[in-house]
């Protein structure tokens, strides 16, 4: 990467600098000089950041529409500083029919008015530079809405010379599609236009119009609404659905798989409609664009991917692609099973080639972790052993607002509520995505200190009155506070920052145990997490991992674990949890 290159540059000739000047004095210094090695270029920020998804409509409404903006996210920027984030990540904010809540673009370089101006964005990216913050966009570049100027041409005759910039294909007879291909959202990822009397392709709803990759012009509209934002001084990009970018170019039926999903269609393979190898090409040409600005900007990948070897490809085969490919094999077990979270974590810490893996649990697209973990019991619990997991792995961490708090899923309670098109589609056994992008709840007052406005956008979930970051903040053993001590440890324990991540007492069905070896000469630490209703007694032999210590000191315990613990004996409550220094 060129910020990388550009720091080992800096330190060459500084050394070089200093050897000319050292050679004009003695040869004793002369020779310390020439002996002096120059330091390692510095990792680059995205490393051992913590990213904090920002779901804009729903952060914080500064003007009173009900609506978060802004304006609102630069209010609470000393909160998000405070508690440790080094970069937000803004869904999308650009103009949209709001059909997919901004997932839909119909411009890729403006600001959507719900949202504030263009004004309003360069203040963000000042006051986050302020606070220490960087900011990250999504950039939405599998499809456009159906508004978008690009599609309307398209859409217009099939001489415009927009009309292969996305998908048209004549069906296969009278109101038959092209293939037998499914959206996502449901139902068939075809829709007809009866003015050209084509069907065109839509990964997701029929508003969101997939554009044709295969075509050089839309690369290059695309890539110029990259270079638009960096040069306004944004940190990267999230990319949203990057895996789709490509499809079959025979547009060969899927194989039809058993069952159904939960539109009631049939479930398709899914390999003539993601991850082609071609996506590869369009992300090397990318990260080449990224990596010939300054300040180490960095590319996200939303990859849900079914294997390690799948995810190591998103780092390219010479670390050219993606630098932080979402993790998603960790984050969605979606129970506590200390066997499988051992595997899936030990996949993205040794098959790797030590790239730097991206642990999500929480966004705007999944049911919250509190519920997907939760026992109905023990979910406070249980979410401190997410957020430990999340902050003591070596890995870059990303969280979604209220994650901290402990805000819970709020699903509509009927479909005349319900604002998620997928919702709307799938009505009652899918409740679409609004549950988990509720306003955030910031006190006790009216509406959670989200807004002044006479109806929010989202209901405010009823747990507003306690589960908030006003009354959290004075509760010392509150999940917010767990969380800030974590972020803290994180940060600067050198063990938690930069060491290697081992797993050890492998073979304990109960326990997820591991320790992070200090990459110096200090002490390591040691997580122990217990995964069940039940006490559980565990011990500990270090030797093998070259740890010579056997007694632990906490930095952070839960559930009554004694604060100094005999390794050869620790005894863990139920879902207790033990962040310690080995000794």
């Amino acid at each position: 990467m060129p910020g990388r290159h550009a720091f080992q540059m800096i330190a060459v000739t500084l050394a070089a600098m200093c050897l000319s000047s050292c050679t004009h004095t003695n040869g004793k210094n002369a020779q310390t000089a020439s002996q002096t090695k120059a330091a390692p270029p510095a990792a680059p920020w995205w490393e051992h950041a913590l990213i904090y998804e920002v779901y804009p409509r729903s952060l914080q409404d500064s003007n009173g529409d009900g609506v978060g903006d802004l304006n609102g996210i630069i209010q609470r920027l000393d909160y998000l500083q405070h508690l440790g984030v080094n970069a937000i990540w803004l869904t999308p904010i650009y103009p949209s029919p709001l059909v997919d809540f901004g997932y839909d673009i119909s411009n890729y370089e403006a600001i959507d008015p719900v949202y504030g101006s263009m004004n309003d964005f360069d203040h963000l990216i000042a006051a986050g530079k302020a606070h220490h913050i960087r900011v990250i966009m999504d950039m939405v570049m599998n499809h456009t809405s159906d508004k978008s100027p690009w599609f309307l041409e398209s859409r217009s005759s099939r001489n415009n010379p927009k009309r292969d910039w996305y998908i048209w294909r004549d069906g296969k007879g009278p109101g038959i599609p092209p293939n037998n291909w499914m959206s996502l959202f449901g139902h068939s990822a075809w829709t007809y236009d009866a003015k050209t009397k084509q069907w065109y392709y839509h990964r997701f709803y029929s508003a969101q119009p997939d554009l044709n990759w295969r075509n050089p012009e839309v690369q290059k509209a695309m890539f110029d609404a990259c270079r638009f934002w960096l040069d306004r001084g944004v940190a990267g990009f999230r990319l949203d659905a990057i895996p789709e970018l490509f499809e079959d170019p025979q547009f060969r039926d899927a194989k039809v798989l058993p069952g159904k999903n939960v539109y009631g269609d049939p479930r398709e393979d899914q390999s003539y409609v993601s991850n082609l190898p071609e996506v590869h090409d369009v992300m090397r040409k990318l990260r080449k664009l990224v990596d010939s600005y300054p300040g180490n900007r960095v590319l996200i990948g939303e990859t849900y991917l079914p294997t390690i070897q799948d995810q190591l490809l998103w780092y390219g085969k010479n670390n050219d692609e993606l630098q932080l490919p979402m993790d998603m094999q960790v984050g969605m077990i979606n129970k506590l099973d200390a066997n499988l979270f051992r595997t899936k974590i030990n996949d993205a810490e040794t098959q790797l080639n030590g790239n730097m893996p991206l642990f999500v649990f929480d966004n705007h697209d999944n049911i919250r972790s509190w519920d997907r973990y939760g026992d109905g019991k023990h979910n406070a619990a249980i979410a401190r052993i997410i957020a430990t997991i999340l902050l003591t792995t070596r890995s870059t961490a990303l969280m979604y607002y209220g994650e901290e708090i402990g805000m819970v899923t709020t699903p509509p309670k009927t479909k005349a509520q319900v604002q998620d098109p997928i919702g709307k589609l799938g009505w009652p056994k899918e409740k679409g995505r609004d549950g988990e992008r509720t306003p955030m709840q910031w006190d006790s007052g009216k509406d959670a200190g989200f807004s002044t406005a006479a109806k929010t956008w989202l209901p405010i979930p009823p747990s507003y009155k306690t589960v908030n970051v006003q009354v959290e903040s004075g509760q010392p053993d509150s999940l917010l506070n767990w969380y800030s001590k974590l972020i803290d440890l994180r940060k600067n324990n050198p063990a938690l920052h930069d060491g290697q991540n081992i797993m050890v007492d492998n073979s304990d069905p109960n326990v997820l145990s591991y320790v992070r070896k200090n990459p110096g000469q200090g002490p390591s630490v040691l997580v122990a997490m217990n995964f069940t209703a039940q006490p559980q007694t565990v011990s500990y032999a270090l030797q093998p991992q070259g740890i010579q210590g056997t007694h632990a000191t906490a930095l952070l315990a839960d559930g009554g674990v004694a604060s100094d613990v005999d390794l050869s004996h620790v005894v863990l409550p139920p879902f207790g949890v033990f962040v310690g220094q080995v000794q």
